[in-house]
């Protein structure tokens, strides 16, 4: 007998899910739901996984986006856990590793910068974003690299410490223009003594943790003494430092009064979409906020929004010792248990009703309200303008990924290719794509050639990780820098990858070279151009000149490391610290080269064996 397509359709709803509790019992642990492709749908924590099961067993009784996913589920998965802990950590790692499409996902989860003074001497000051392996004393987290850079600019201003690297301070012979405009003291070249340069920054580490205060009085008393020592040089500098610390207070803005450490989160929900803000208090200092957008469906509430929230933010990051909501979670319990264990000390949640928290609460919100606000604003002048590239460009719908290609080199060398991403949320800075160029045979300036080597290993790419089309990657829309030999190159390259169904525009100059007259190129269409006043048109210009300063940026970042390659770095064993004591003492990569390999043992810190190595190095080569 043969079968029916019917026959083969997997069951799905609240019987599926029953059928799974005579196997299930009352312990802690997380679950997900996949549908009939095996997809994962949602993944959940439960203390009691039979309790929460059973709740999806129901016919009857739920939102309609948990009845969507009811509808769709085929199958399930369990993991139970030892501790109702454990399973609330697993479940934000499953989250963010599978990202399904019925839980509540946080889109933006960049790291924060922070403020490093390092361990050395003459202790550098900078920023520093990511794993804190180096050693030194951090500050932080800021909201923004603006917000560090203000700092560092005020601290540099005040306290007069250097921001070179180690390999420049220890290679100078004279003071920078840094000395020269009164941001640094010049330890480099011995204007300062290391217990003068030491005292400078522990004011600053005083300042970095909220005592401004006391540096004051401190600076105070030491410009009195020097005017009664009639040392009127040394106080008039002193006095210049409490005046730049004075307005680096004002500029601060209002900070709390009650507050030494904490995240004050605040959620705003409107027509299906969330705002979370997070503003970040150290040292009784508002040290910045930022705004996130986190997918979420159109009836969830305040409750599961926020605990999505702080589980999947604080994976990767270190909590303050308190967290302020605007609303309160669920599992609170078992989230301040689980932020303890990850910082090694005590993490409170608390949703105030009065007092100067409350405040700080509703002026979070305001801004999670009024950010929403500009983003729906933003959102619907998006939707126009993706609608507007359907129509001019006879597209069948809105394009929903436009991707966006141009190239940078100079003569050739150090080329790289670019690709931005633009959809209904605007630039997807997330997506951006750089692309070392790296054809052997093209020739110096090929930009042909180049394009087909980005848009080859592009497609490739999309060919092995999603055939059938099925993530969100593919472009419906491919805008290329060029007019029509560019195109007629980039149609052929997606006629031999066999993606030729994907709509593709060439964007040349035209006439002058000019911003307005654009004309746009097609396979086998004339060439065309859209009206200059039109928003469709400048939504283009925009397009092509983010891909442009993102080519251009790439390209100089490859440029600048390229120019800063030294030959020693070829050498193995040759690490940071050893290059250093070989330039300091010879003075070039290239006197390194000449030297003898007795000269090379009499380097501090390189043995014998390293220098037959570097020896060797060059002179094999020669």
């Amino acid at each position: 007998m043969t079968e029916t397509p019917e026959d083969n359709t997997p069951e799905t709803g609240h019987k599926v899910i029953q059928s799974y509790l005579k196997t299930l019992d009352a312990s802690p642990g997380v679950y997900r739901m996949l549908d009939a492709q095996a997809r994962v749908l949602y993944v959940g924590k439960a203390r009691n996984l039979k309790a929460r099961v059973s709740s999806y067993a129901r016919p009857t009784g739920h939102t309609p986006r948990i009845a969507r996913m009811i509808r769709e589920t085929a199958s399930m998965m369990f993991l139970t856990t030892s501790t109702e802990t454990e399973a609330l950590l697993l479940e934000q790692n499953l989250i963010k590793q599978l990202k399904p499409r019925y839980n509540v996902l946080l889109r933006d989860d960049k790291s924060f910068p922070n403020i490093l003074v390092t361990a050395h001497d003459f202790p550098m000051i900078k920023k520093h974003r990511g794993a804190k392996k180096e050693k030194g004393q951090y500050y932080g987290p800021f909201a923004s690299a603006g917000a560090v850079n203000r700092t560092l600019s005020q601290l540099q201003r005040v306290f007069q410490l250097r921001n070179c690297s180690d390999a420049q301070f220890e290679t100078r012979t004279r003071p920078c223009l840094q000395y020269q405009i009164k941001r640094c003291t010049a330890p480099c070249v011995g204007y300062i003594s290391k217990a003068e340069y030491a005292s400078a920054v522990k004011d600053a580490q005083r300042y970095l943790s909220g005592r401004s205060t006391e540096i004051q009085d401190k600076l105070k008393a030491q410009m009195s003494e020097a005017s009664e020592a009639m040392e009127y040089e040394r106080a008039a500098a002193l006095r210049d430092r409490i005046k730049a610390l004075t307005q680096v207070q004002t500029a601060q803005g209002i900070n709390p009064r009650t507050v030494e450490e904490a995240d004050i989160i605040a959620l705003h929900l409107e027509k299906g979409q969330a705002c979370v803000q997070v503003f970040f208090i150290r040292a009784g200092q508002n040290w910045g906020n930022r705004d996130f957008y986190p997918r979420v469906g159109a009836d969830v509430e305040e409750a599961e929004v926020l605990e999505a929230f702080i589980g999947q933010f604080y994976d990767t990051k270190d909590p303050a010792r308190q967290l302020i909501l605007s609303h309160p979670i669920e599992n609170a319990d078992l989230m301040a248990e689980a932020l303890t264990e990850k910082l090694g000390r005590k993490v409170t949640l608390l949703v105030p009703q009065k007092g100067e928290k409350a405040e700080l609460v509703d002026g979070a919100l305001r801004n999670a309200r009024e950010s929403l606000a500009r983003k729906m604003a933003e959102s619907a002048t998006q939707a126009k303008l993706l609608k507007g590239l359907a129509d001019a460009f006879d597209l069948p719908g809105p394009p929903q990924r436009v991707e966006v290609y141009d190239n940078s080199h100079i003569q050739g060398s150090h080329a790289v290719g670019a690709m931005i991403v633009a959809g209904p949320e605007g630039m997807m800075k997330n997506q951006y794509r750089k692309f070392n160029i790296k054809g052997d045979d093209l020739t110096p300036g090929d930009d042909f050639g180049m394009m087909k080597e980005v848009l080859t290993r592009r497609f490739k790419r999309l060919l092995k990780e999603d055939p059938e089309r099925k993530e969100g990657h593919w472009p419906d829309l491919l805008l290329i820098d060029g007019g029509a030999g560019q195109v007629s190159a980039v149609a052929q390259i997606m006629r031999e990858m066999g993606v030729e169904d994907i709509p593709m525009v060439g964007v040349a100059k035209g006439v002058d070279r000019d911003h307005g007259k654009e004309e746009f190129h097609r396979t086998g269409k004339r060439p065309m151009a859209l009206r200059h006043n039109d928003p469709v048109l400048y939504f283009i210009q925009r397009l092509r000149d983010e891909a442009h300063r993102f080519a251009i940026g790439t390209h100089r970042a490859k440029r600048a490391k390229a120019m800063g390659a030294s030959p020693l770095d070829e050498i193995p064993g040759v690490g940071a610290a050893r290059k250093r004591a070989l330039l300091a003492h010879f003075g070039s990569a290239k006197a390194v080269s000449r030297a003898a390999l007795a000269d090379l043992k009499a380097v501090e810190g390189v043995s014998a064996g390293l220098a037959q190595k570097v020896y060797d190095h060059f002179h094999e080569k020669g």
